[in-house]
């Protein structure tokens, strides 16, 4: 759901997926281009350039920076997160936590459960939150998800257009084989 500036993070540089004479393996717009895998409509996102990948390849369904922020800003001062393993409610203050790595992360301070995904759907229902805030919330984390389903959609669709002209080529060489002389009569 980040919208990242002039250079994506860390510093990458990846040119457009969809840059005309690019090869058809280099147009899946569904990969990250940093880890190679496949971005799902719950990873969270950066995006850029025509160019979609995880915020954290390491943990793509990491809370984003705008999450992070709405959680501060109008849930510091009550529960944000359940523990169904533990049954425990705990502040963000409690659960949230950097790695090595300077990574956040969100787990049980009891059993060490990641609770981002009962921290995201706190956040997305939460009564303290403005209603035109936690609409427009909503609304840009469905955006995310349909970004990513539609961009599986264009894979599949350029899939199926690959395989058609492969079957035509192949048709042609072996046309061309049994013609004599290799001429097509």
């Amino acid at each position: 759901m980040t919208r990242t500036g002039v250079v994506p993070p860390g510093g990458r540089s990846v040119r457009p997926p969809l840059a005309l004479g690019a090869p058809m393996t280099e147009q899946q717009t569904a990969t990250c281009p940093e880890c190679s895998r496949t971005i799902s409509p719950e990873d969270t996102l950066v995006f850029g350039f025509g160019i979609l990948g995880h915020l954290d390849c390491r943990r793509p369904r990491v809370l984003s920076a705008e999450e992070r922020t709405l959680l501060f800003v109008y849930c510091r001062d009550h529960p944000v997160a359940e523990c169904v393993r533990c049954t425990g409610r705990f502040h963000l203050r409690e659960v949230a936590s950097l790695d090595s790595f300077g990574i956040r992360s969100h787990g049980c301070p009891w059993c060490h459960t990641d609770l981002t995904d009962s921290i995201r759907a706190h956040l997305y229902g939460c009564a303290m939150l403005p209603v035109v805030v936690r609409r427009r919330a909503h609304a840009a984390r469905e955006a995310a998800r349909n970004l990513v389903k539609q961009s599986h959609q264009l894979s599949d669709a350029a899939d199926v257009l690959l395989r058609e002209a492969e079957v035509a080529l192949h048709a042609l060489r072996e046309t061309m084989r049994q013609s004599p002389n290799g001429r097509v009569g």
